[in-house]
């Protein structure tokens, strides 16, 4: 994902020891247990249906709202743990500060509400201390990161005005495709940005198909991979009023371009997880990140997609996508009483690790750690909803048009074909001509 990519490049600017804090008693206490309390990758510690106390989660149900809160401190004291390692904190504090501002500011349980916000701020008055400035040098993806992180770390309290202004200052640097390696004022999302060199990891431009390095051919990302990107850019662009490169509204514009979905998870290659991910994202940042619920009849093929299709991410033992379907199907109005939903929150009662986290524990990447074990407590929680909203309520018109015309029919290429440059004109000028047909 984009915010993995943009937090190595961060790194590099700021591996000077940040500045110590004095440690609250509660981040004692998190300390104190040892962070490796096991490397095996059993669930000896996961919830215990039958020997902990509490009305069940649901009548009949094998595991009790005791359980759940358990597993959901257990989760959140893991990813906080990781956050305190300098070298995890370097590469992705600002996502960690924007972790426990989401809970904190979207779960119900007010345990996990106050003890996330005590954690965020925290971690966001160290990241504040190690960021008082844009570096001379920082390139496109280095004041991306730098937005990310002062955005969180306001929406806790926690403020500097002058690194805000001078981000404001600089970000006029850079283009539109420097932020979001396509620009959406002009062109759909494309399919001709390569992925990172498998072999060595560089970073390629756009339409390379050989690495510039070792030459070793390159995979192109899907175009709900970039999208998605981009959507989140410019969504923590328009909340923090660092516009990166372009609107949210110039983004989303480009949402019927993707549908309708025909990826399947029985696809090679990851046109149907980025597509999950899309869909998620259109949800989280048209949400708040879970505080408001949506109505389904706003996006009615994306909450289809997503009733079909949560039992794969079970069937894949993929913690992180199932968390991702959970809470946006929530958004949608399902409960505790769907069945998919059970299925859902049995899966993470019965499969937690040792350590508190999800996924697996053999995983070097700490970001595949913390982020798993955040979707799990995401898919387990409930949410204290503000009602049905939008995070920005002026594109209601917009989400409304495309709902009355239906515009299933706008692309009738299948996903991530014809990616080349006239099948993106192609799809300029339908998207174009539903635009005219529709007012």
């Amino acid at each position: 994902m984009l915010r993995k990519l943009l937090c190595l490049t961060l790194s590099l600017f700021f591996l000077q020891p940040a500045l110590s804090l004095g440690r609250p008693p509660f981040v004692a206490a998190v300390e104190h247990h040892q962070f490796n309390q096991s490397a095996g990758h059993n669930h000896a510690n996961a919830a215990s249906p039958g020997k902990t106390r509490g009305r069940p989660l649901w009548p009949g149900s094998r595991f009790t709202e005791a359980d759940r809160s358990r597993a959901v401190m257990r989760g959140l004291k893991f990813i906080y743990r990781t956050a305190l390692q300098r070298k995890n904190f370097e590469e992705y504090g600002h996502d960690y500060i924007w972790c426990f501002y989401t809970l904190s500011a979207a779960v119900r349980d007010v345990n996990v509400r106050r003890t996330a916000r005590r954690m965020g701020i925290e971690r966001a008055r160290f990241w504040r201390r190690a960021h008082r400035l844009v570096p001379a040098d920082a390139d496109a993806a280095t004041i991306s990161s730098l937005v990310y992180g002062n955005d969180a770390a306001d929406s806790l309290g926690v403020y500097d005005a002058a690194l805000k202004n001078q981000l404001k200052r600089e970000v006029s640097r850079f283009k539109a495709r420097d932020y979001l390696l396509f620009d959406p004022l002009v062109e759909p999302p494309p399919g001709d940005v390569p992925d990172e060199c498998k072999r060595c990891g560089a970073n390629n431009a756009r339409g390379s198909t050989a690495c510039f390095v070792c030459q070793t051919p390159l995979i192109m990302r899907t175009r709900y991979d970039v999208w998605y990107d981009a959507l989140i850019s410019t969504y923590v662009g328009k909340r923090s009023g660092i516009t990166l490169g372009a609107r949210y509204e110039d983004v989303l514009k480009w949402l019927p371009t993707l549908r309708p979905y025909r990826a399947s998870p029985s696809d090679e290659g990851e046109e149907f997880h980025d597509t999950v991910y899309a869909i998620t994202h259109i949800v989280y940042t048209l949400n708040n990140y879970s505080q408001y619920k949506l109505s389904p009849r706003l996006l009615p093929q994306e909450f289809e997609f997503l009733k079909a299709n949560l039992k794969a991410a079970i069937d894949e033992d993929d913690a992180d996508m199932l968390g991702e379907f959970m809470d946006s199907l929530r958004a949608f109005g399902l409960t505790t009483g769907d069945p998919s939903i059970r299925a859902g929150m049995e899966y993470y009662l019965s499969r937690q690790n040792r350590d508190g986290s999800w996924g697996d524990v053999n995983e070097k990447d700490i970001y595949m750690r913390y982020h798993p074990t955040w979707n799990a407590i995401a898919g387990l929680s409930e949410y204290a909803w503000q009602g049905e909203g939008l995070s920005f309520p002026e594109v209601k018109p917009l989400l409304e048009k495309w709902a009355r015309a239906g515009v299933s029919d706008i692309s009738r290429s299948s996903p991530g074909s014809d990616t080349s440059l006239c099948g993106n004109h192609r799809l300029l000028s339908n998207f174009m001509r539903y635009n005219l047909e529709a007012n």
